[in-house]
């Protein structure tokens, strides 16, 4: 965060975060179960009340009852939390959550909200509903209660008129985003009224506890992202019925190419909804004058489109319509669909040549063709737009750039976008234009400053009231990048690097393509287990890419299958064995930190370590199968010793339930959907831990390492595991063969079960065996090469390769 210190606030955090133990969302709608959902996810009891509704339902009236009863007056809150189990993507991290929300309504139960601490509310965006619905909390709030509005864009100001004192202390906007579970953002919106501490709370609440990245805003229409997001939006619209473009064209240069989402403009606004759009756009565009009300005013192909009733994705068609399996566009000229286009230029096959992502931009917007022209023509208006709202929705640059990239997706905020594209360049060429610079830009300028942020060894500076501050960062994030400009680097390769992340701890970074495990980040295991077991307190393996790790290089297992290098191949499996091992029996503490796509390998680094640090959205699993493989890097076995582990002591237990779990779980490729699930699948143990904000995971995981170290840790002592041998193995198939001779899964889908099966019912021993790990993972060893010998598991790898997608032969 850049607008105040961290050093105040979390001198107060621990008191503070136990002050919200309970909390009420008022309204049931998509966005208010969605936030019940999310405060439920991270373990806050929460009430979702909704109005009494004025009529019976026929399914009510066929049952008999009236609407003075309790089912009745709690339909729309009952409804919504049936909806909640329903929904993609899931609200609820897991189906327990929905237990920690209690239906209510907004008559009978508002004498309950004494009982909590926040109350937010999601009503209707009508001014006068909201206060009337603020009336009635004022009465019933306990003092000291902090209540919040999540409008998009009304006043926030305009609301608690008329309030009480202590009301009017403890109210401010929170905006979240929908869906709240997954969108980082939250504005916080403080009145004249809002006490500051208050203020400061919800700010260290919202990014420890809530888990988003909080800006504050400023009271004005629409905020900062919606302000900003729909007028980068219209203005795009408005371009492509200046240039001729159709809306295939946009798209396809509007989204990944430009640091924007794969929904890039248009697909994006059928998944908003346009009914959802142009109200937001009407909530500015009643309140601006001059060429930004011009702007705001949605064109008439939009609004004919919303009288049809084509509102996106939730009536089926909008900007574009499925038949079949072919996606058409919408002409906005005829209002009729036709095949889809794609923009072509020069300039398109100029930059597949050119590497990084941001010299790519550069390059593009530049470019004298059509997109090019189209490029520039969108981001021109916008990063001007941007200048001329800052001290307008918010206090400083960052606030907005964080906005665009928490709330719309955008890789890179707006002054970002400008500095890499050239504040200089740009600027001139604006000018030759007639385009009006805003007056602090041109000061900036003409001070020899010639970008809004850079980089020293200390952090990153942004460009403020003539003179450059440092962004004030929680001390819960750790930036590798600036720890290794730091100097923190102790060793790195290609694959990876190990770096002093302080306190006597270090942490091993994957960086290969994909973060793919290859013999270079093998090395990097085994010399980082060492070096820390010499020199530091503990390891921490984590990175801050885009996925923890999506497995083995598949590509270069393929590679060597195909000429024969089954030596080769054997030799790289037990090097991976050996390593996954090394972790294990670390003399020091090894704490994994997955998040994101934590696959095969990824998955198999892991389950070894110590201690396991994941995030909310950690989907882990051991999908080897899916390319016609088993785990081969000891997941099997670490994941049914897990499963051991996780059952209490002194409890009797079914061994041959716990190896049919752990069969079914990697046969059937089953990757979590949350870190809860993760949990669930006992891919962590309940000793794990898993960090609501993602960015303060590898903090979290350090801690882990540290409270490992003070408690004297000690590996675990090597003991011999309990396997169902060849009575278990049996019962293990017949799931399998019945689905075989049932046509579900191929003979080749058979062959891969018959492998897994063998090796976690730890071959031909007798049931209740006990055997050494490296007996199991000579099993999974010989088992993984036996598979990737076969021409229909390369044909699978080759598939996935090429098409990124399971093949069924």
């Amino acid at each position: 965060m850049n607008e105040y210190s961290f050093k105040k606030a979390l001198k107060e955090e621990i008191a503070l975060s136990k002050s919200i133990k309970k909390a009420a969302v008022l309204g049931s709608g998509v966005m208010g179960s969605g936030i019940a959902a999310h405060l439920a996810d991270i373990g806050i009891p929460t009430l979702l009340l909704d109005i009494v509704p004025k009529e019976l339902s026929d399914e009510e009236k066929a049952k008999g009852l009236t609407l003075e009863d309790k089912v009745v007056r709690n339909r729309f809150s009952d409804l919504a939390l049936k909806k909640l189990l329903k929904q993609k993507p899931a609200p609820l991290t897991t189906k327990e959550n929905l237990a920690l929300i209690q239906a209510g309504n907004l008559e009978d139960d508002l004498t309950k909200l004494s009982e909590v601490d926040w109350i937010i509310e999601v009503v209707v965006e009508k001014l006068e509903i909201k206060k009337n619905v603020f009336e009635k909390v004022d009465q019933h709030r306990k003092q000291g209660s902090i209540v919040s509005s999540n409008t998009s864009g009304i006043s926030v100001e305009a609301m608690v008129e008329g309030r009480s004192e202590d009301f009017k202390k403890h109210f401010l906007g929170t905006h979240f985003f929908n869906p709240p579970r997954y969108l980082k953002l939250l504005e916080i919106i403080p009145t004249k009224h809002t006490d500051p501490e208050v203020l400061q709370f919800m700010k260290v609440f919202g990014e420890d506890v809530l888990g988003k990245g909080v800006v504050v805003a400023k009271d004005t229409p629409n905020f900062i992202g919606n302000r900003i997001g729909t007028y980068g939006l219209l203005v795009t619209v408005q371009e492509m019925l200046k240039g001729g473009y159709s809306v295939g064209e946009v798209d396809s240069v509007t989204g990944p190419l430009i640091g924007r989402p794969k929904s890039a403009t248009f697909r994006t606004l059928d998944v908003v909804g346009l009914d959802t759009f142009i109200h937001v756009a009407n909530n500015v565009y009643e309140q601006v004058d001059g060429k930004e009300k011009e702007v705001f005013n949605v064109p008439e192909f939009m609004k004919k489109m919303f009288e049809n009733g084509w509102l996106g994705s939730k009536s089926g068609q909008g900007f574009y319509l499925k038949k079949g399996k072919e996606i058409l566009e919408l002409d906005p000229r005829t209002l009729e669909y036709g095949e889809r286009k794609k923009l072509k230029a020069p300039s398109l096959e100029m930059v597949k040549q050119i590497k990084g992502s941001a010299n790519k931009m550069k390059a593009l917007v530049y470019a004298e063709d059509k997109v090019g022209s189209l490029l520039w023509n969108i981001f021109a208006p916008v990063l001007i737009y941007s200048a001329e709202l800052v001290n307008v929705i918010a206090d400083d640059i960052v606030s907005i750039d964080n906005a665009m990239k928490w709330g719309f997706g955008w890789k890179q905020g707006p002054f970002e976008v400008w500095d890499t594209i050239g504040v200089e360049k740009s600027v001139a060429k604006m000018k030759q234009e007639g385009i009006e610079i805003p007056a602090w830009v041109k000061e900036m300028l003409n001070k020899g400053v010639t970008s809004f942020y850079k980089e020293e060894n200390d952090g990153t500076y942004f460009y403020h009231a003539g003179e450059y501050k440092k962004i004030e960062q929680n001390p819960k994030v750790i930036n590798l990048k600036q720890l290794k400009n730091q100097g923190k680097l102790i060793k790195k390769n290609t694959g990876a690097s190990l770096i002093d992340i302080g306190d006597g701890v270090a942490l091993l970074e994957f960086h290969s393509p994909n973060n793919a495990i290859g013999l270079d980040i093998i090395q990097m295991i085994n010399f980082s287990v060492d070096e820390v077991a010499k020199n530091y307190k503990g390891l921490v393996i984590g990175n801050q890419g885009k996925n923890f790790c999506v497995g083995a290089n598949l590509a270069l297992m393929l590679m060597e299958a195909q000429d024969d290098n089954f030596f080769e191949l054997d030799m790289v499996i037990r090097q991976f064995q050996n390593a996954m091992m090394k972790i294990k029996y670390s003399p020091k503490p090894v704490v994994t930190a997955p998040f994101a796509m934590t696959l095969g390998g990824g998955a198999e680094v892991c389950l070894p370590s110590a201690h396991i640090q994941a995030t909310m959205e950690t989907y882990m699993g051991l999908v080897e199968c899916g390319v016609g493989l088993l785990p081969g890097g000891g997941g099997n076995k670490e994941l049914y010793i897990k499963h051991l582990k996780n059952i209490p002591n002194g409890v009797d237990f079914d061994l041959q339930k716990v190896a049919n779990k752990v069969f079914e779980t990697i046969a059937m490729a089953k990757v979590s959907t949350s870190g809860e699930e993760a949990r669930l699948n006992n891919f962590l143990s309940n000793a794990d831990g898993i960090s609501v904000n993602p960015d303060h995971q590898l903090y979290d995981a350090k801690q882990a390492v540290l409270a490992l170290d003070a408690k004297g840790y000690k590996p675990p002592v090597r003991q011999k595991v309990p396997v169902v041998g060849e009575t278990g193995y049996a019962t293990l198939l017949l799931g399998a063969e019945g689905m075989y001779l049932s046509g579900y899964i191929s003979e080749h889908d058979l062959k891969i079960a018959k492998k897994i099966a063998y090796v976690i019912a730890g071959g031909k021993v007798p049931y209740g065996s006990k055997v050494d790990e490296q007996y199991l993972l000579d099993l999974e060893r010989e088992a993984f090469l036996s598979l990737i010998a076969e021409p229909k598991t390369q044909q699978r790898m080759q598939h996935m390769l090429v098409k990124g997608k399971p093949l069924r032969n």
